[in-house]
């Protein structure tokens, strides 16, 4: 069995962005970390998260379906995308709970037990600040030795997002007896009640 990293430092001391994208319009963050049941579970508790949906991006539309992702050769990764409000949390925080909550980002092409190039880490960028930022925060976090081993998040153009099936969208709530979500994904929704509480939603 592979287990996934676990962080140097506990999630809230993770290193603050050096720098951040300015608060404006609705945001909107498109990103990988394996099974996009677990990061989406992750996200769906943040406050100034408005909403999540999960899908694929990297591949072609003929290819963008469950099944054929899961063939592990359509260049399509799971992805999230989040929207979001900026002036409750930016994209910066964000990226703190992908690194530090959400998957482990030192892990090439899978998560644990979950193998291939659509479980890889990687952030789809909608425009240049994004990649700008992201680029830093990952070089931030390597030199400060947050995991043990460099961080392999890819950063990617986001050319197209295709949302996926209506039975994948919050999976985890829906089925919250379900082994996977039991094992995996709660333990993470639990870590950022525990160690985010100031940014969860009220319930």
């Amino acid at each position: 069995m592979t287990f996934c990293a676990v962080p140097r430092v506990a999630p809230e001391d993770f290193p603050e962005l050096a720098e951040d994208i300015a608060p404006g319009a609705e945001g909107v963050a498109v990103l990988a970390g394996g099974c996009f049941w677990c990061v989406d579970a992750v996200y769906r508790q943040l406050d100034g998260v408005l909403q999540v949906t999960a899908g694929y991006a990297g591949g072609t539309p003929e290819t963008a379906d469950y099944r054929t992702v899961c063939s592990g050769t359509t260049g399509h990764a799971e992805v999230i995308m989040v929207r979001f409000d900026p002036s409750r949390i930016t994209f910066g925080q964000i990226l703190k709970v992908f690194f530090s909550v959400a998957h482990d980002p030192t892990q090439l092409n899978r998560q644990g037990n979950d193998t291939g190039r659509q479980y890889r880490s990687a952030i789809f960028y909608a425009d240049d600040d994004q990649r700008r930022v992201a680029a830093a925060y990952i070089k931030q976090l390597d030199a400060a030795k947050v995991y043990g081993d460099k961080i392999v998040t890819s950063l990617e153009p986001l050319e197209t997002f295709f949302e996926a099936e209506d039975y994948h969208q919050n999976y985890a709530a829906l089925n919250p007896d379900q082994p996977y979500i039991a094992h995996i994904s709660m333990p993470k929704v639990a870590k950022v009640r525990k160690h985010f509480s100031d940014r969860v939603k009220a319930s």
